[in-house]
């Protein structure tokens, strides 16, 4: 049975806690797994549409097209948007399985902390006592890092990470942007969860 994987404002619950944890597709994120079709919660128009959305997004990687992101903003009951990795063969005529097409490779929740980043490191520092527990055995990381784009270096990326055997992590990561540059960006900032296969890791990671 899937272990639900949520996070509420005031608890961030685990069930099945005496579990340890070896797969990350065991999780949810919303009620989504890894390797869902991501038919189950959007419409084909939808996918198609976030696909051409944000195909450049990436343009900065060796291989900038081989997997897009896709954003699910409706019907959400604890994060403010999640977002998905599959890979681009969308429109391929000769994929003719649509299950295969929008296979999620990587889930991520995000919740809101504009301006509060304590708020933000505060309710990550839960969740990550908890996955501790879950994941005795994982790798796990910490680490800061700054957004290269921002010339004031104050932007920054706070993460605790969790790799399993298999290479596949589950990340905790609050993101503080200064705030001119994160209003350039049009960016949110605050908490992000996130399931994320070594695939899509080894891609995002593959710099040019």
């Amino acid at each position: 049975m899937k272990k639900l994987l949520v996070l509420l404002f005031s608890l961030f619950f685990l069930s099945s806690l005496s579990v340890f944890a070896d797969d990350i597709s065991d999780f949810q994120i919303e009620g989504m797994s890894i390797g869902d079709s991501l038919l189950d919660y959007m419409t084909e128009d939808e996918i198609l549409k976030e696909i051409e959305r944000n195909k450049n997004d990436y343009y900065f990687l060796n291989e900038p097209n081989k997997y897009v992101a896709v954003y699910l903003y409706k019907d959400l009951s604890t994060y403010d948007a999640i977002s998905f990795f599959i890979k681009n063969n969308s429109t391929n005529q000769y994929v003719t399985n649509k299950n295969e097409k929008y296979r999620i490779l990587f889930i991520r929740g995000l919740m809101y902390f504009i301006k509060d980043h304590d708020g933000c490191i505060q309710k990550r520092n839960e969740i990550v006592e908890v996955l501790s527990g879950m994941f005795p055995n994982a790798h796990k990381q910490e680490y800061v890092f700054s957004d290269t784009e921002d010339p004031s270096g104050n932007s920054i990326y706070d993460d605790v990470r969790f790799m399993v055997d298999s290479g596949d992590e589950v990340i905790a990561r609050c993101t503080d942007f200064e705030e001119n540059y994160r209003i350039k960006k049009n960016f949110s900032e605050g908490l992000n969860i996130a399931i994320e296969t070594k695939e899509i890791n080894e891609w995002t990671t593959d710099y040019k």
